[in-house]
């Protein structure tokens, strides 16, 4: 019997939102949804004092994201994300796309010791990247270094704080 509600493109969506609430959550850090994804925003976070820094996020999920022998994974971003992202403004804004495994039977895993969403999430701020005439989608590259966990996310909220986000 196949009673999904979500296709498997929306399950993927789902999953990118439920990874980055389980880091936010990890680092005691809160987490806000707009309710219209009117500027390319799928998630808000939030730290407190000093000075009560924000990320703002753009989630991609993807099972084929590709990772080339010079350590940097590629990911086909659309331009119009890719413009948006790559703006200047006050609220630093970051691309974070989870890799998830080819076989959807592998994306979650839930035994009584632990709950696991295979594999990682990495992050990207494209702020002052070269603006790109490609029509429909731009090839975005990040190093594997730039894994989207509880330590980069605290660095990343720590040079929010200071307004200087690498």
């Amino acid at each position: 019997m196949n009673d999904r509600l979500l296709t498997p493109s929306k399950q993927k969506e789902a999953f990118s939102e439920v990874y980055i609430r389980a880091v936010a959550a990890g680092t005691g850090y809160i987490t806000a949804s707009e309710s219209m994804d009117l500027n390319g925003i799928d998630i808000q976070i939030r730290a407190g004092q000093p000075m009560r820094p924000s990320l703002d996020v753009q989630l991609k999920a993807t099972s084929n994201l590709t990772i080339a022998k010079d350590g940097l994974f590629r990911y086909p971003l659309e331009t119009k994300d890719y413009d948006r992202l790559r703006e200047t403004i006050q609220t630093p804004r970051i691309l974070v796309v989870l890799d998830l495994p080819d076989d959807e039977y592998k994306w979650l895993a839930v035994t009584p010791e632990k709950l696991v969403i295979r594999n990682c999430a990495y992050y990207l701020n494209l702020r002052g990247f070269e603006e790109s005439f490609n029509k429909y989608r731009v090839t975005v590259k990040s190093p594997r270094e730039n894994r989207f966990n509880v330590e980069s996310l605290r660095d990343l909220m720590d040079q929010s704080r200071r307004g200087k986000l690498k």
